[in-house]
């Protein structure tokens, strides 16, 4: 099949780094028939100009799915496969199944349906990637803005649930959420200094 008629699943995280919230994982497939201006990095855009390319890939991507794996999973798994598991999860919820997969960073998941193959900052570089990388941040963001609504004290909505000053500070004077992922250094020091309390 010629390259240009190949369906290409671009795939991207969002949110490994944080001590709260499930990770992410979008997978989209681009329509070159409505190409979408300005996919960057998700991290490199504004909140706003996030929200805006998320809604245009929505409605311009031949398909797009979103998943997440939850902390369970993650504390369960360890980040890092449950990272690949949620990229799976992305990849097998697509209406149209891709002829390749396109996975941002150096490790690409195992029992995928398709070829696959990894690229190093591929978010900076390939559109498909690029448009994952947004659905997935825009969406983890989201989540952390409804766990700010129910823990206000946290500051979720400006950390995200990074270990920020302010998040660990929080966590000192209020104590680990079901939301903390346990297994991550930070919050496994505090609940073994209050015999895994939680709050």
């Amino acid at each position: 099949m010629p390259d240009k008629l190949m369906r290409i699943a671009g795939v991207d995280e969002a949110g490994r780094g944080p001590l709260a919230g499930e990770v992410y994982a979008a997978a989209v497939i681009l329509d070159p028939a409505r190409p979408i201006a300005g996919l960057a990095d998700s991290k490199k855009l504004s909140a706003a100009k996030r929200d805006a390319l998320a809604l245009e890939i929505r409605e311009k991507a031949l398909a797009w799915c979103i998943t997440q794996a939850s902390v369970d999973e993650i504390d369960s798994l360890n980040i890092l496969h449950a990272t690949m598991l949620a990229m799976r999860r992305a990849l097998e919820g697509l209406a149209i199944p891709p002829d390749e997969a396109i996975i941002d960073g150096n490790r690409v998941p195992q029992g995928l349906l398709m070829p696959a193959r990894a690229i190093v900052k591929g978010d900076a570089t390939e559109p498909a990637i690029s448009a994952a990388s947004i659905l997935a941040k825009t969406a983890r963001d989201a989540s952390l803005l409804e766990l700010d609504a129910r823990h206000p004290e946290y500051g979720f909505a400006r950390h995200k649930g990074y270990p920020t000053a302010e998040h660990m500070a929080a966590i000192a004077a209020h104590g680990v959420l079901p939301e903390h992922r346990k297994s991550f250094g930070p919050v496994r020091k505090w609940l073994d200094a209050h015999q895994g309390e939680l709050f």
